[in-house]
């Protein structure tokens, strides 16, 4: 029988106690330990166990945006019970939401700009270096 699977019917004392006694023993052979038994979901704290969390976490924000009416823009503030106010509100708030992503696509193409001019600049400097097989004058 494999000693994971011997440690398995153990349950978690066991990798606990070996994690422990690996960081006693030296140190990076308890921290492969314990990357191990997290990894390998041993501890309820693997892939598996975030996607768990996500999925509930989506539910809910689902229900939550049910009972606010199903709009996004509802989903900030419930209504005022005032429909002009309402309005202006979700108004203001598509606008603003516009203007967001304006603006991260605004920095996307200045980010990809200052790239291309340190690669351009990059290659025109390592086009003026002389080759090792040509001498030098």
């Amino acid at each position: 029988m494999p000693i994971t699977a011997q440690l398995d019917s153990f349950g978690k004392p066991a990798w606990i106690a070996l994690i422990v006694l690996g960081f006693m023993v030296w140190w990076p052979l308890g921290l492969s330990v314990l990357a191990f038994t997290i990894g390998s979901g041993r501890m309820g704290c693997g892939q598996h166990h975030w996607q768990n969390k996500v999925d509930r976490m989506q539910q809910k924000m689902d229900w939550m945006r049910s009972r606010m009416g199903g709009s996004p823009w509802n989903f900030y503030a419930p209504s005022s019970g005032n429909r002009a106010f309402d309005d202006y509100r979700a108004d203001t708030l598509r606008r603003l939401e516009e203007e967001q992503r304006e603006f991260r696509e605004f920095l996307a193409r200045l980010r990809l700009a200052k790239d291309k001019t340190e690669f351009d600049q990059f290659m025109a400097e390592r086009g003026n270096r002389p080759s090792p097989d040509q001498p030098q004058s």
